[in-house]
């Protein structure tokens, strides 16, 4: 199954480690760190990040010698059985056991994700749990996330934040086996088999969900054209082949773009042409996500998907002390408390924008029969500052500054705990499909 398109060219050349000689190859590097760390600030040098550098693993599936771990979390290790307990709302609390793999076990973690390798000094902020207010989340256990999933597919869909939480999966998963690499070598879009559990994950990259093309298809500079009320048949064509779905999408959408619907030119945002109109982001966001539920409750009614759809919500970044490009840093060492952070502005709106198509979906789902379901992420993550990879993502520069990347998160790292909840999410489904 082919599984989509490139999504930044000069990304594939990042595979080849060359020693800069000359200063034309220092400023091109310097270029393609923008690219692929600071999409979404207007009037500036902003464009879509996606980080596609991949090694990939082993042609044969690896099988290791599983460690003595108690997976269970909080006293006694209850699960969270009951439907009803809102795995969302909770604080987070300490984790001595944590971290469950490392930088030098996982061989699916990509070089800017990788702190531990360029020097970051502290290590607390991996042993933290996400724990729920009325229930305990069990830590993620590799080899009942895999029984539960043997003979399903899993799909992420989304930009390089979506990436990211499945490589954590894949890392999780590497303390009992390490996956096939299906995909083809020029594909960036990569599908990884688990053959003994007839089990594949696969990522596609969709960044705004919905039909997209450059303005200037030889400078990624250049305003994105966003067609939101078309499909982006990279990922809508192959609903079908998921029992397990997970969209999401965030920062690429505070970059500069114009807006089509119905073919013709609707608005943009942070465009220089005073003759469009200058529209929200919200705007764009909120016209995706309801052309994405469409397609995907489209394939339901048509019996083409008979699976589970996630809306993986908004993973906010956390610059302080001034925007990615005035110095901006991400330098705390422990998570926020529950009541010392809250969701405002951009993000709270981005947030609110998702949870209202959700709702359009399900209604019109009702009659699909489709399964929509939240991946509430948002609410745990505003609280943890301290997982992004700050200068820790990279070797310092000589003689040059680089911006601090607060908007992936490092692994090992806080997303692991997306995989927390993933897990149980899926055994909700399987235990409702089951009775």
């Amino acid at each position: 199954m082919k599984l989509q398109a490139s999504e930044i060219p000069s990304a594939k050349h990042q595979a080849r480690k060359r020693s800069p000689k000359f200063l034309p190859t220092i400023l091109i590097s310097i270029v393609i760190f923008f690219t692929l760390y600071f999409p979404f600030f207007p009037k500036k040098f902003t464009l879509p990040f996606n980080i596609t550098d991949y090694r990939k693993p082993p042609e044969t599936t690896v099988f290791i010698p599983a460690e003595v771990v108690d997976y269970r979390a909080g006293s006694g290790g209850e699960s969270a059985s009951s439907t009803t307990c809102d795995l969302f709302s909770g604080e987070w609390v300490p984790n001595p056991g944590g971290p469950y793999y490392t930088n030098t076990t996982c061989h699916t973690i990509q070089e800017h994700q990788n702190c531990m390798k360029f020097g970051r000094p502290d290590t607390g902020f991996m042993k933290w749990r996400w724990k729920p207010d009325d229930c305990e989340l069990p830590v993620f256990d590799p080899q009942s996330f895999l029984q539960l999933m043997k003979g399903k597919s899993l799909g992420f869909v989304g930009d390089s934040v979506a990436r990211n939480h499945m490589q954590s999966l894949i890392c999780l998963l590497s303390r009992v086996v390490r996956p096939v690499d299906v995909s083809r070598p020029t594909d960036e879009n990569i599908l990884y088999q688990y053959t003994q559990y007839n089990f594949n994950i696969s990522i596609i990259s969709s960044p705004y969900l919905v039909r997209t093309r450059r303005s200037d298809p030889h400078d990624i500079t250049r305003p994105f054209l966003l067609y939101l009320d078309e499909f982006d048949e990279a990922w809508t064509a192959k609903i079908a082949a998921f029992d397990f779905l997970i969209i999401s999408a965030g920062h690429w959408f505070s970059r500069p773009t114009y807006f089509y619907l119905n073919g013709s030119l609707a608005g943009c945002l942070y465009c220089a042409d005073p003759n469009v109109t200058q529209m929200a982001s919200t705007f764009s966001y909120g016209r995706a996500f309801r052309t994405a539920f469409r397609a995907i409750n489209g394939a339901a009614a048509a019996g083409g998907f008979k699976g589970v759809a996630f809306l993986r919500t908004f993973a906010p970044s956390h610059f302080e002390g001034g925007p990615w490009d005035k110095g901006g840093d991400c330098v705390r060492t422990a998570p926020f408390g529950r009541n010392e952070k809250e969701m405002e502005g951009h993000e709270l709106d981005m947030y609110r924008v998702q949870l209202e198509e959700l709702g359009i979906a399900r209604t019109v789902g009702r009659r699909t029969g489709v399964k929509l379901r939240l991946f509430d992420v948002t609410k745990p993550m505003v609280l943890r500052a301290d997982g992004h990879p700050s200068k820790y993502g990279h070797w310092p520069g000589v003689n040059q500054t680089i911006p601090n990347d607060c908007v992936h998160w490092c692994l090992p790292g806080p997303i692991d705990s997306w995989n927390d909840m993933l897990q149980e999410l899926v055994r909700r489904e399987v235990v409702q499909t089951t009775y």
